[in-house]
C-alpha cells in the first residue's frame, strides 16, 4: 500500500464489537461501515421489543459509529437496509426519518431469508470521509456531496436518486417503475430488467455521465431461475459505447437472490459509478484525468457478464466470487468450509493480479445459504483476515448461482489511483 493513503480501521465501544470485523474502515474519501445489527453494545444481545425496537437500535448503532469518527448522519452517502418481512417496511421508514430530515442518502431496501442472530433488520452505511486518509494533508471542507433528481426516472420521497462525493457517484437501487406513471411496468422479468436499466441510464444521462462509467452493478432477483432473461436484457445495455464494445468492457457484478423486493418487483438493480470530475470546490480535473481500469486473471473464476475487478480512483470494485476452481470451472465441493476457502482464494488471486494484498481490503460482503454454516465460514475467514480489519456484511439467501453454498465480494483500496500511464 502506498504511503499516500492508509486503510484506517476504527471501532467504538458505543456500538457492537466483532472480532472478525471493524465497525468502519476509511480509505481515501469514504468510510465503509460493517452492517449493523440491532445489538445492544452493553449486553451484546439483540434488543427486545419487536421490529421497531430493533430498527431503532440498528440505526442507533450506525449513528454511534458516525459520531465516533467526528462525522454526522448527513455525511451518509448510501444506506442498505435488509429486513426479514416487508410488512415491517413502514416501521423501518418511520425510524429512518428520525435520523434524516432535510437530506436523504441513496438507498437500497431488500427482504432477505435470514440475518445473523435471527435479527429482523440490518442496516449498512457508506459515509463520506472529508479528510481523506492522507496523514499529513487533511482535506476537510474541500469536498461536498452533490445530489440530483431527474423527472425521467422514478422518484422516492425518502431517498436521493443520486449522491456524488469525490470520485464516485452512488445511485439508489432502481425498481422497474415507469417514471411517467409511477407504476411498475407490465410484463415479465426481462421487461422489468430493461426498465430498471433504462432508469439507471436516465439518471446518469441527467448528470452527463455515460452508462459505461458504471464500475459495479448489484442485481437483486427473487428467482435465480429467471437470470437468463435478466442477462438477455443486461447484454443489450453493456457494453454501451463503441469504445466500450471495442475493449469488451463490463462493470464488476454481483447477483443476489432475495426473498422479496419493494412493490413486489421481480428485479432491482443498484449501480456505483465513477465521477471523473470529483466534487467541487476542489480543483476540477480534466474529464479523463482518471480512467477505469478493468482487470481479469485466469487465476480466479470469471463470470462472462462481469469484470473481476474494476478500479477507479482509489478503489478496486470486485465482482462476486463463487467457490469455483478456475482450473476446472466447477464448484469445489459440497462443503461450506471448502467453498468459503475457494471464494477467498479467488478474491486473493484477483487482488494479487492487480498488485495489491489482502490487507488492502476495506469491505467484504458474504452471502450464505445457511446461516448456521457461519461458524465454519468464520474459521476459514480468520485465516485470510487474522486482524479482522475489513468491514463486513453477512446475509442469508435462499439460493446462490450454480447451487453454491456461499458467495463473497469485496471492495479494495487502490493506493495509486488510476491516472493514465501510471501503473
Amino acid at each position: 500500500m502506498s504511503k499516500d493513503n492508509v486503510v484506517l480501521a476504527r471501532n467504538t465501544k458505543n456500538a457492537p464489537m466483532d472480532e472478525l470485523s471493524s465497525q468502519t474502515v476509511a480509505f481515501s474519501h469514504y468510510n465503509n461501515f460493517a452492517a449493523q445489527l440491532p445489538i445492544d453494545p452493553q449486553t451484546g444481545k439483540l434488543v427486545d421489543g419487536g421490529f421497531k425496537a430493533q430498527a431503532e437500535q440498528a440505526f442507533k448503532n450506525v449513528a454511534a459509529i458516525v459520531e465516533s469518527i467526528d462525522h454526522v448522519m448527513n455525511d451518509v452517502v448510501r444506506l442498505t437496509i435488509f429486513i426479514k418481512d416487508f410488512r415491517d417496511l413502514d416501521a423501518a421508514d418511520e425510524v429512518y426519518q428520525t435520523y434524516f430530515t432535510n437530506y436523504f442518502p441513496t438507498k437500497t431496501v431488500v427482504a432477505v431469508d435470514s440475518l445473523p442472530m435471527d435479527a429482523l433488520i440490518q442496516v449498512e452505511a457508506l459515509l463520506s470521509n472529508g479528510e481523506g486518509t492522507i496523514p499529513e494533508a487533511p482535506q476537510a471542507g474541500d469536498l461536498i456531496k452533490l445530489t440530483n433528481h431527474t423527472e425521467t426516472a422514478p422518484h422516492c420521497a425518502l431517498s436521493s436518486q443520486i449522491v456524488a462525493f469525490s470520485h464516485y457517484t452512488n445511485l439508489s437501487a432502481q425498481l422497474p417503475i415507469d417514471p411517467q406513471t409511477g407504476r411498475m411496468v407490465a410484463g415479465d422479468i426481462k421487461v422489468q430488467t430493461v426498465q430498471c436499466l433504462k432508469n439507471i441510464k436516465a439518471i446518469l444521462t441527467s448528470v452527463d455521465v455515460p452508462l459505461d462509467d458504471i464500475v459495479k452493478t448489484t442485481i437483486f432477483v427473487k428467482n435465480l431461475s429467471e437470470m437468463k432473461a435478466v442477462n438477455d436484457a443486461y447484454r443489450t445495455f453493456f457494453p454501451d459505447s463503441g469504445i466500450a464494445r471495442t475493449v469488451g468492457y463490463l462493470p464488476a457484478r454481483t447477483v443476489v437472490a432475495v426473498k422479496d423486493l419493494p412493490l413486489g418487483a421481480d428485479v432491482q438493480i443498484e449501480a456505483v459509478v465513477s465521477y471523473g470530475d470529483g466534487t467541487p470546490p476542489q480543483a476540477v480535473e480534466d474529464r479523463h484525468g482518471l480512467i477505469l481500469e478493468a482487470n481479469n486473471t485466469s487465476a480466479a473464476w470469471k463470470c462472462s457478464l462481469g469484470t473481476q475487478t474494476v478500479a477507479f480512483s482509489h478503489y478496486n470494485n470486485l465482482s462476486a466470487q463463487l467457490p469455483i476452481a478456475p482450473a476446472t470451472n466447477e464448484i469445489v465441493a459440497d462443503d461450506v468450509k471448502a467453498q468459503a476457502e475457494q471464494c477467498l482464494k479467488n478474491i486473493k488471486a484477483v487482488i494479487e493480479s492487480v498488485d495489491h494484498v489482502m490487507e488492502d481490503v476495506v469491505k467484504v460482503n458474504i452471502f450464505v445459504k445457511n446461516m448456521s454454516d457461519m461458524t465454519a465460514v468464520d474459521e476459514v475467514y480468520r485465516t485470510f483476515f487474522p486482524e479482522g480489519t475489513p468491514a463486513r456484511r453477512v446475509v442469508g439467501v435462499s439460493e446462490l448461482p450454480k447451487g453454491a453454498l456461499i458467495q463473497m465480494d469485496a471492495i479494495v483500496g487502490n493506493a495509486e489511483g488510476t491516472p493514465p500511464m501510471v501503473n
